[in-house]
């Protein structure tokens, strides 16, 4: 099979590179050519956790890091060493609690489109691709090229920049731009386009609903100018796409094939008419966007034969090997898609120099990237409305505030209480805070009622919104509005959407990130010490003209 597309973008590569690209692939055994179709999960410290994996012989590894640097790098270093065939090793590195647990916090997409500052976004980029690679990671699920068109989707929300294309447009290619230019290969996903959709494709295989001139005006463009940018990879997502399946003459079931194991939408539309040419990982095969369509047996082979070259996790990878086994033995992996997979798969990895065996610089998080990502923190918090003015507070005002929480939600990291309650205190604020557990206490006892919400975007929730039974404690409470008694202000850090569920809520701030840092950002700017952002990169009213007042 012939390999000079190796020499063109976005893999560039020279004499040396394409010849260990060749070398290598001449020399892999069956086994070895079966483990580089895939990415593994790891998560925690299982004694064997490092044997399991080598024995695999995968192509990468995606690590789901704890806050224990040390052993992170440790571990890294042990994959790395263990294999014969230079190691991707990924992370979603999306910002906020989506990334490095002992890196610098910095926002997620959805703040920074708040910023609105592409000067800022970049040096964020910057330290979350220099901190990676320090940490021995070289390719990053991101950026997210979907689009908050539909106000309901959780699957997007935070994870986006916002529903705004051209905004979109600029965020994501400076995100690629500081990511490859750090010997970080950047992703675009979710192909060809999520959130149009509020269903979660963790879920259920979710659906693309554009015209194709209507594709082309907003996901077609976002593809286009990442793959001009020379994005090295594209995560198929499990996503249909029926006005395109149509307009090539396939009906029925055929037309919402997600796009994961979908020839026409990889082959024909991104690598045929998008011209893309590099890397295409599907999203990770354990989602029920995949599993809901056919039996896993079925599906797996699909994901190469259908024009992926690597498939992202599974839920027994041995049997997933045994399964990608049979389908090269038989023939539902043609040798022409293997070869081709297998060829991407190591010209990435010559592309990013993996074969010189270079080493990771065990640098991460400095004093310098904390001040500097504060700094553009800071600047994120939206007043949404403030129809009675009561925004500065003091502890002169309204030193007595309740606070009703259920804390900082995330289905990877559990439940944990916001800092925001103590940050107040030490201002001279009187704190209460009610959980949902019991009784609320009687609100027109306090100066001010404050709700915090901390849901960023969240897998497998399926939907975001106001549980008034849930946050008030009980049915009766569910139907209580206090704000005409008691001063009251909702913040969101995360999910930016609560108005549509509460539209007569008086005062609203979205902050989109729940990280301590945000919260602290919020405080300053709630006393008046910082000032709010001027831009929403969403419609926080959900189209609801009552919402503004």
């Amino acid at each position: 099979m012939q390999d000079d597309f190796l020499t063109k973008a976005p893999f560039h590569l020279d004499g040396e590179a394409l010849a260990w690209v060749r070398g290598t692939l001449g020399s892999m055994s069956d086994d070895e050519k079966v483990g580089q179709l895939f990415v593994f999960s790891s998560m925690g410290f299982e004694p064997d956790e490092a044997e399991r994996l080598a024995a695999l012989k995968p192509a990468g590894v995606t690590r789901f890091f704890t806050p224990l640097a040390d052993r992170e790098i440790a571990l890294i270093d042990r994959f790395r060493s263990d294999a014969r065939i230079p190691l991707l090793v990924s992370a979603d590195l999306e910002g906020s609690r989506m990334s490095l647990a002992f890196g610098t916090e910095v926002p997620n997409p959805l703040a920074l489109a708040a910023v609105d500052d592409l000067q800022a976004s970049r040096q964020i980029a910057r330290i979350m691709a220099q901190e990676a690679v320090a940490m021995g990671i070289n390719w990053s699920f991101t950026p997210v090229l979907d689009i908050n068109a539909a106000f309901r989707s959780a699957i997007v929300a935070t994870r986006g920049f916002g529903s705004d294309v051209q905004r979109i447009e600029q965020q994501v290619l400076a995100q690629i731009d500081e990511f490859q230019s750090a010997g970080l290969a950047a992703t675009a996903k979710h192909w060809p386009g999520e959130g149009h959709d509020d269903r979660d494709q963790h879920l259920l295989t979710t659906i693309n609903p554009l015209s194709i001139a209507d594709w082309e005006a907003s996901h077609g463009r976002l593809y286009r100018a990442a793959i001009k940018a020379g994005v090295m990879s594209v995560m198929a997502g499990h996503i249909a796409f029926p006005a395109f399946m149509k307009a090539q003459g396939i009906s029925g079931i055929e037309c919402f094939r997600p796009a994961s194991i979908n020839r026409t939408l990889n082959i024909d539309l991104l690598r045929g008419q998008l011209g893309f040419n590099g890397l295409i990982v599907s999203d990770a095969t354990p989602m029920a966007g995949l599993g809901a369509w056919a039996d896993y047996a079925e599906t797996l082979p699909q994901i190469i034969e259908n024009g992926c070259d690597l498939i992202l996790f599974a839920p027994d990878p041995v049997a997933a090997v045994a399964t990608i086994k049979r389908a090269i033995a038989d023939g539902r992996i043609s040798t022409h898609r293997l070869t081709e997979a297998l060829l991407r798969v190591l010209g990435l990895k010559a592309a990013l120099g993996l074969h010189r065996g270079t080493a990771p610089a065990k640098i991460v998080a400095t004093d310098k990237s904390r001040l500097l990502a504060r700094s553009i923190t800071a600047r994120a918090p939206v007043l949404e409305k403030d129809v009675h003015g009561l925004f500065p507070l003091s502890p002169q005002t309204h030193r007595n505030i309740l606070v009703v929480s259920g804390g900082v939600i995330s289905p990877i990291h559990g439940t944990t209480p916001f800092a925001l309650p103590d940050l107040l205190r030490a201002e001279g604020f009187e704190v209460t805070v009610f959980d949902g557990q019991g009784a609320m206490p009687l609100p027109e006892g306090f100066d001010l009622m404050l709700y915090l919400f901390g849901e960023e975007t969240l897998l497998t929730r399926g939907r975001i919104f106001l549980d008034w039974a849930k946050i008030s404690g009980n049915f009766h409470a569910a139907m209580d509005r206090h704000w005409h008694k008691v001063p009251t202000a909702m913040v969101s850090f995360g999910y930016p959407y609560y108005l549509y569920d509460a539209p007569r809520m008086p005062a609203y701030i979205n902050a989109f990130s729940t990280m301590d840092s945000m919260q602290a950002a919020v405080v300053d700017c709630m006393l008046g010490r910082a000032p709010w952002s001027k831009t929403s990169p969403v419609d926080a009213f959900c189209g609801l003209e009552d919402a503004q007042y």
